[in-house]
């Protein structure tokens, strides 16, 4: 019997992989050829989905994008056997576009069935789990902390110095809290590996609670991902029922569980104190720290708070070692980052790579520059929150202290490429505008200055006065940054800032105006 992979993942199925699927059912039994058709993940390949692959001797082919009116051709043209067709791009893991990526984290996806424990397994997965029973909760977070690894989503905290904070507090419970709210725009990998390799992140989440001594986890999944919601419950039941789960993990004595919950819809949720109050049940605004949700955070417990890339990292840092892992990267940016490359940009999709990559690389060599061909203008890093850099600063490395020093941010590794059509000056609007919307309320700079902002913005543009509305502009940027309770506020001028250094002339379009006046 012939295996065919044919995604199921959200991106695939927005491009048809559904009626893919049931195409090549059809067509192999109108044919009398045995096949099993097996849902996989995405390969991050997304302008090749739905890439479909055949098992054959000389191992997995793929041939994409594949539409269901392709698929009669395919098996006449011998796609059973791997045979040469236009939509062929042969073995995927050969294609240039994957071959110079390191995938730790992203490995299985788009390989394995998500849902079948036992091909986890067999692709190397809960070796990670084995070795943290084995080596305790000390032994773990000393592993964390000596491979360097950094939270992957947003601020790069190290990882290994918080889950020690929260096993070195006092507390009759403790809490592992995934934060899947996956808000910022261009991004995707958390929704990916929720759909594709799900396993990961519980076995992640299994460890942290070992390691912290935690024996209940919540992963707060983004309520605009019900394929990611529907798939992680069915990983969790599987992982239950093959004892990875519950009263005694991995034949242990270790107590853990996962429930998984949908969220409320809201940006500001993906900040961790708003995501806690949503979880207790509340309006989701953002808490005062101190206290640090590491010392008092869900239900007033100690709770490790981590995204789901730096909990899916684990399992893979601790089955090979953290002195591999420590390997990859540069200076104190260690492993690897998912990027998730998106806007105009020819090639889209995932790619993982060890930190230090340039994003000129990233932009030019994997996405093939922008879909319309026209030059490269800017591109934003970190999501709406994230500085637009022009094209000249394109040599510029991912690496946390090197975006620090360029008045940017890593962030989620969301990489979006604007054209030379762009208006950098709406898109600084854009920023205020967003954050307007999307404020839980509660500090004033946030709330209010977000709409003065649009406000100033506009006069700018229009001509009133402009000289004056920059130094408004100017004292409102400072007064969000410094005054703010959280990032939302915070960084909202970091878009705006960067347009007004970079872009200076897009902000003269009210002069023109006036002039031609």
């Amino acid at each position: 019997m012939t295996r065919i992979f044919v995604p199921r993942d959200a991106a695939a199925l927005a491009l048809g992989a559904e009626g893919v699927a049931a195409a090549i059912a059809a067509e192999a039994a109108r044919l009398g050829e045995p096949t099993e058709v097996v849902r996989t993940g995405s390969r991050g390949m997304t302008w090749l989905e739905p890439l479909v692959e055949v098992e054959t001797e000389a191992g997995r082919i793929g041939y994409g994008p594949v539409r269901a009116a392709d698929v009669a051709g395919l098996f006449a043209a011998g796609f059973l056997q791997g045979a040469e067709h236009t939509l062929r791009i042969g073995p995927p893991e050969q294609h240039p576009w994957l071959a110079g990526q390191t995938r730790l984290t992203f490995a299985r996806c788009g390989i394995i069935d998500p849902l079948s424990v036992a091909d986890y397994r067999a692709h190397g997965g809960f070796k990670g789990l084995e070795r943290a029973l084995d080596l305790g909760g000390l032994a773990i977070i000393d592993a964390l902390k000596a491979s360097g690894l950094r939270g992957r989503g947003g601020a790069g905290f190290p990882t290994g110095i918080k889950w020690s904070t929260v096993r070195m507090a006092e507390a009759d419970r403790k809490y592992i809290v995934c934060n899947a709210d996956e808000g910022d725009s261009g991004t995707f990998a958390d929704r990916m590996l929720m759909e594709g390799d799900p396993f990961a992140l519980i076995e992640g989440m299994a460890i942290a609670g070992v390691a912290v001594g935690a024996s209940k986890g919540f992963i707060y999944v983004r309520s605009e991902y019900p394929h990611a919601f529907r798939t992680l419950g069915q990983a969790v039941e599987a992982a239950t029922d093959a004892g990875y789960l519950g009263p005694g993990i991995g034949g242990s004595d270790v107590a853990f569980t996962i429930e998984v919950r949908l969220g409320a819809g809201a940006y500001i949720c993906g900040e961790e104190t708003s995501l806690l109050e949503s979880l207790e049940g509340k309006r989701g605004t953002v808490r005062a720290k101190p206290p640090l949700p590491a010392v008092q955070g869900l239900f007033g417990r100690p709770t490790v708070v981590n995204n789901v890339l730096s909990l899916a990292a684990v399992p893979h840092l601790l089955a090979n070692g953290e002195a591999e892992y420590a390997a990859l990267g540069i200076d104190r940016s260690r492993g690897t980052l998912p990027v998730q490359l998106a806007g105009n940009v020819a090639r889209g999709g995932l790619i993982e790579v060890p930190f230090g990559l340039t994003l000129r690389t990233l932009v030019e060599d994997y996405g093939g520059g922008t879909r319309t061909g026209r030059p490269v203008r800017a591109v934003q890093v970190g999501g709406p929150l994230g500085a637009y850099f022009p094209a000249h600063m394109l040599d510029i490395p991912l690496d946390y202290e090197a975006f620090t020093a360029a008045r940017g941010l890593v962030g989620h590794g969301g990489v979006v490429v604007f054209d030379d059509t762009v208006d950098m000056a709406q898109q600084a609007r854009f920023a205020f505008e967003f954050c307007a919307a999307e404020s839980c309320g509660k500090c004033t700079p946030c709330r209010i200055g977000a709409v003065r902002g649009m406000e100033v913005v506009d006069r700018i543009l229009s001509g009133i006065e402009r000289d004056k509305n920059f130094a408004v502009l100017d004292d409102l940027l400072a007064v969000m940054t410094d005054a703010s309770l959280c990032a939302m506020g915070g960084l909202t001028p970091l878009p705006v800032m960067s347009a007004l250094q970079h872009f200076p002339e897009d902000f003269d379009a009210g002069r023109n105006r006036e002039a031609a006046a």
